[in-house]
């Protein structure tokens, strides 16, 4: 049966603007709300583009007022109309088309709707399971419809800038094997092939290498990306990331284009300038200045080192924590000097919670009173050290931790955060990216008892390190790198190894045999011998970028169709158990 045509619209809801006053329009929407008043019936209709003014008067077509007020909430409608100028007492300033109404002359019910389990606007009070349940009611709200269109643009954007920058765009395969790249693959059964798996990749890592070696010296994708673990706000089995790589250059040629992509997208889809060149900070240094190494640069409160006065004191505790090869460091608490005995055993709880034994505080009272356990133990001098040390004044107070470095600095690292935010120190209108350099080559798995990569297992070691490959490699350093945007790592990559030697030599430190090296990665070692450039990339995160563009805590309001916390699907109740004929046909049993 062939389909009756409907009226079908001239012009958007939200395009409608003074200019359009006396034209005979047509828009197709949803009932974002309907009011009956003085005998007039108004609707507000949205599509996408906005939401216009809607008038029925019963005078002027009773026929059609009737069927106005059969209209709910989200209906699906056509209307013709003619645009009319609203009377300057009901002008609507909120809104792009508050100056125009429309006087409706015909309407189509397209389709009628349920009453929907929510409100369709911003800020509502509903639990994310119900809107991830009715996303496609979720995505319909203003703010959504924001955020998607954002996320259209930045991608845009980038596409746009590496265009002009000579990259080109390359799709890599979906369906790849298991590699080692720190997270659990998703598995897929093949019919065609009983007992064997493809991997969904954790990213295209070995595929950009191996287009490098085709010759292709400047790709990007934006690339879907797979890896079964554990979720948190800022992570989803499946997620998207700009995935980069170049031949022929060095660290600082791809930190500079990640630099003038950034600074391009910005401007372009924000209309904002973005200082470059970005602040560069060692991972050392930024574990020691901020106990993280994502730091979140928008407030001060840095980590400062009083090890060398603590042990000049008589105070027992300090010293036999630095006999024990153990430091002294802290953090300034601006203004909190009169916080009281509860409130300082609630920053003690809140170290506890990670293993520490609680905070040593330093309350700098009123005319110079320097309050704390530590007071009997100090001199004058030693203790105007240790207030010049953290530039402290009357008025603030100092949290001091004692331990090894490796557990007093993240510890210190959340406790600033906390506080940071329990100040309101951080100005959250604020874009601070830097990049962390410099990172750890490995480091040792205690529970496996062995050297794990700390990136993954492609990475370069910085060229000055490789001598310590064999003799000492925890202390070698990686030509890696992460780019941090308001203390989340938003971008992640390395100059990658393109010799067969030195990667075979990385694998076996890691504990891949030469063996199993070929068998794993024998594709890409052998494409090692037939002339492998230097080369290296990095891979933005899309869904975290356009998360702190939006001032979101999770990545979810930022994607069309996310997984809850537990990885499920709640609107198609994904994932299912399969039935045995079909995994059969797939040669699988399940463990029950």
């Amino acid at each position: 049966m062939k389909a009756r045509a409907f009226l079908k619209r001239t012009k958007k809801c939200g395009e409608l603007r003074i200019e359009d006053v006396g034209n005979e329009v047509i828009i197709n929407g949803w009932v974002n709300k309907r009011r009956d008043l003085g005998g007039l019936i108004f609707v507000d209709l949205r599509d996408r583009f906005g939401i216009v003014q809607v008038v029925f008067n019963p005078t002027e077509n009773p026929e059609l007022f009737a069927q106005a007020e059969k209209l709910r909430s989200e209906y699906v409608v056509a209307i013709k109309g003619v645009v009319g100028k609203r009377p300057g007492d009901t002008r609507n300033s909120n809104l792009g088309t508050g100056d125009i109404e429309i006087t409706a002359r015909e309407m189509e019910i397209l389709n009628t709707s349920k009453t929907p389990p929510f409100v369709i606007k911003d800020d509502i009070k509903v639990d994310e399971s119900l809107r991830l349940k009715y996303r496609y009611l979720d995505l319909r709200r203003p703010e959504m419809l924001r955020n998607m269109y954002l996320r259209h643009k930045i991608v845009k954007a980038v596409r746009d800038f590496l265009d002009n920058e000579d990259f080109l765009e390359i799709e890599t395969p979906m369906l790849i094997r298991a590699t080692p790249e720190g997270a659990r693959d998703f598995l897929v059964p093949s019919r065609m092939s009983a007992g064997k798996f493809y991997a969904l990749p954790q990213s295209p890592q070995l595929f950009k290498q191996i287009l490098m070696v085709s010759g292709m010296e400047k790709y990007f994708q934006i690339a879907r990306c797979f890896r079964d673990e554990d979720l948190r706000a800022d992570r989803q089995p499946e997620f998207t990331q700009i995935d980069i790589e170049m031949s022929f250059v060095e660290r600082d040629d791809i930190l500079g284009l990640a630099e003038r992509m950034m600074k391009f997208m910005f401007k372009t889809v924000l209309g904002h300038d973005l200082e470059t060149p970005f602040p560069r900070l060692s991972w050392e240094d930024a574990m020691n200045r901020y106990g993280i190494d994502k730091p979140d640069t928008r407030f001060g409160m840095e980590i400062v080192d009083v090890t060398e006065i603590a042990a000049k004191t008589d105070f027992q505790v300090f010293r036999n924590v630095i006999e024990g090869g153990g430091v002294i460091k802290g953090i300034k608490l601006p203004s909190c000097a009169g916080y009281s005995r509860k409130r300082v055993d609630e920053l003690s709880e809140f170290v506890k919670k990670y293993g520490a034994h609680g905070i040593l505080p330093i309350a700098l009272k009123e005319g110079g009173n320097f309050k704390s356990p530590l007071a009997k133990a100090t001199t004058d001098e030693q203790k105007r050290e240790i207030i010049e040390a953290f530039d402290a004044k009357e008025g603030d107070l100092i949290a001091l931790l004692a331990g090894k470095a490796d557990f007093v600095l993240p510890i210190l690292g959340k406790l600033r955060l906390e506080m940071g935010n329990q100040l309101d120190l951080i100005d959250k209108s604020k874009f601070n990216f830097l990049f962390v350099i410099d990172f750890p080559m490995f480091h040792f798995n205690e529970e496996e008892n062995r050297i794990d990569s700390e990136h993954h297992p492609f990475t370069s070691p910085k060229t000055e390190d490789m001598h310590l490959i064999d003799t000492d490699p925890l202390k070698v350093k990686a030509d890696a790198y992460d780019m941090v945007l308001n203390g989340h790592e938003v971008a992640s990559g390395s100059i990658r190894i393109h010799s067969k030697d030195l990667q075979k030599k990385i694998l076996e430190i890691i504990g891949i045999s030469s063996e199993e090296a070929d068998q794993r990665f024998g594709f890409l070692l052998e494409a090692f011998d037939y002339g492998a450039p230097p080369h290296g990339g990095i891979a933005p995160g899309l869904d975290r970028i356009i998360a702190e563009i939006c001032g979101k805590n999770t990545i979810r309001e930022v994607i069309a169709f996310p997984k809850n916390t537990a990885g499920d699907c709640p609107m198609t109740g994904a994932p299912v158990e399969i039935e045995d004929e079909q995994l059969g046909v797939l040669k699988i049993k399940v463990k029950k």
